[in-house]
């Protein structure tokens, strides 16, 4: 009698203790953990001039954190195609993606496209070009072979996975036995200059930056011509962590769909250099992994 008397008092301690130190801990924890966070980490690719970017997103992350009482902090990525990695290593909360890695981050990740910024051409898509000198004796796809070839970088779509879409479609799968050379000179910038200057004598870029130098100096579109032209895809979309609380997904994604509503949001606009952002959803990345599903695996790619 005593026995069991005893037990159940050492019982109930032990439940009483165990509680207890529920309570603590339950106490002890951050309010953000049952709320939304302190701040929101967001990566940036580096398609532009560092320094640029860097200016031109700091007002747009500004507005954001005003408009959703969150700190939105920023980071550069140091190259195409770090989504992954940096999601994981720097435990970002969100990233303005280009085509190519938007459509990786939400296979692989579960990302959720939030929205996409209208440039001030009134787009909000890009598409890939494939070009040459209008002197050039290459001028379609059966005058390339033995030709050499510049790509932007491997986690490109308009620089890169496009092209060799282009050359699977028309037979080739092993690059390096189709080409003299190639290389990636990471930036599309870098990729037409290669062309204009004869270090390449075929590339492939990004059809606004292409326009962007070509309206900076009309003599660029004189001596080059584009040969082939990409389906069109989001440019740039800000994606976000699906486990990020859902009012506050919410708060992010009104923020920006109604900055052109306000004056304070159109001022931030002018100064990101967009007209407004447009709703983004899952289906505009169908297309992308449709292009890399029927290349990858079968595309022999070895840089040179």
């Amino acid at each position: 009698m005593n026995q069991v008397s005893l037990s159940a008092r050492s019982f109930s301690r032990s439940l009483i203790a165990c509680l207890l130190i529920c309570l603590v801990s339950s106490t002890a924890m951050p309010v953000a953990a049952f709320g939304q966070p302190k701040e929101l980490l967001i990566g940036i690719e580096p398609e532009h001039n560092i320094f640029d970017q860097v200016e031109r997103y700091r007002y747009l992350a500004d507005y954001l954190s005003n408009q959703i009482g969150v700190k939105i902090k920023l980071t550069i990525m140091s190259r195409y195609g770090e989504v992954i990695k940096r999601f994981k290593v720097l435990k970002l909360d969100g990233a303005f993606l280009t085509p190519y890695t938007a459509t990786l981050g939400i296979k692989e990740l579960q990302l959720e496209p939030v929205a996409n910024p209208v440039n001030l051409n009134g787009e909000s898509t890009s598409q890939g070009y494939i070009f040459v000198r209008k002197d050039s004796s290459i001028k379609n796809f059966l005058t390339m072979k033995g030709g050499s070839i510049v790509f932007v970088d491997p986690a490109t779509m308009e620089g890169f996975l496009f092209a060799v879409a282009f050359l699977h479609q028309h037979g080739v799968t092993d690059i390096n036995d189709y080409f003299s050379r190639y290389y990636f000179s990471g930036s599309n910038e870098s990729a037409i200059y290669a062309v204009l200057d004869g270090r390449a004598d075929i590339g492939s870029a990004k059809n606004t930056a292409y326009n962007n130098l070509v309206n900076n100096d009309p003599s660029i579109g004189q001596e080059l011509e584009i040969i082939a032209r990409s389906p069109k895809v989001p440019e740039i979309t800000f994606c976000i962590k699906s486990e990020i609380d859902q009012d506050l997904q919410q708060k992010l994604s009104n923020a920006l769909l109604q900055m052109d509503k306000t004056p304070e949001g159109m001022k931030v606009l002018q100064k990101f250099k967009a007209r407004r952002f447009v709703k983004s959803n899952k289906e505009d990345f169908i297309i992308v992994e449709e292009m890399a599903q029927r290349v990858m695996g079968s595309l022999t790619v070895h840089e040179k």
